[in-house]
């Protein structure tokens, strides 16, 4: 039990750290879960458990903004006070950012047109590459667009880097970020409108999931191991994210860039 738990916590750890930054957290938990060896955990369950406890620290740390846009967005619906317009116009652009993986996402799923690369860490290796050489393009990119200067076609070009991420290995985070760096916004407006995009995905994955949550009837030792996995998973992302987050202002991307290149390197070669 102790040991099933200190792996638990090791993984929701894993999890916390990678998911803000762009490494792929579901690259690193398969990477992980070779070299542990363990059968008796369930991945898949697992990813769900962790990816929730990064979905409540993201919401912590972008509360006030999350609050924002929901005064904002509901506000100009009722009132239509221009002191409400910007906040409304960033709502919608999440949504359109959101919708091209919302929907390639239901058709990967249905079809299963990745299940084959899930367990291939060889793959995972390759797309570590990928992201090193997408980072670099764009490490010394400043931009100069603000939150309220986001235009449709930023959010629908975002939202196409984020399907990408739809392919096992490829990082989230580093997709959203590449795509907005890549449409002239600024950095720190890349970085926040990546992670409230992450928001609806991740609580979109979690309902599908709960499901199957429900059905597994899991003992009470595995269910204190995946809330200590959660909890973990919560923390740790909490400080990830507010240690990227500085990353990203100094324009520190090429650390990055170098990890990718070192890890995904070591990957191809040894496991």
């Amino acid at each position: 039990m102790i040991i099933d738990l200190i792996k638990y916590i090791f993984l929701g750890m894993i999890q916390g750290f990678t998911e803000p930054i762009p490494v792929s957290s579901s690259g690193h938990l398969l990477i992980f879960q070779k070299l542990i060896g363990s059968t008796n955990i369930d991945y898949q369950t697992l990813s769900i458990i962790t990816n929730f406890g990064s979905l409540i620290a993201i919401v912590i740390i972008f509360w006030n903004d999350i609050k924002e846009l929901f005064i904002g967005f509901f506000g100009y619906l009722s009132k239509k006070e221009k002191k409400y317009y910007d906040s409304y116009k960033y709502a919608w652009m999440v949504v359109v950012a959101t919708i091209p993986a919302g929907i390639m996402g239901l058709i990967v799923t249905k079809l299963g047109l990745f299940d084959f690369l899930e367990d291939n860490t060889k793959f995972v290796g390759t797309t570590l590459l990928v992201t090193a050489l997408f980072l670099f393009l764009i490490r010394n990119i400043k931009g100069a667009k603000s939150d309220n200067e986001i235009t449709f076609k930023d959010a629908i070009i975002i939202g196409l880097f984020q399907v990408v991420a739809l392919i096992p290995g490829i990082s989230r985070s580093g997709s959203t970020i590449v795509g907005g760096m890549k449409q002239n916004l600024k950095r720190d407006t890349a970085f926040k409108f990546s992670f409230i995009l992450y928001i609806p995905i991740s609580l979109a994955t979690m309902v599908l999931g709960i499901k199957d949550l429900i059905e597994l009837s899991p003992s009470f030792e595995t269910l204190i191991c995946y809330f200590a996995s959660f909890l973990s998973a919560l923390i740790v992302t909490y400080f990830s994210a507010k240690w990227f987050k500085d990353i990203m202002k100094k324009g520190k991307l090429i650390y990055f860039v170098y990890y990718c290149l070192i890890v995904g390197t070591l990957i191809i070669l040894f496991i």
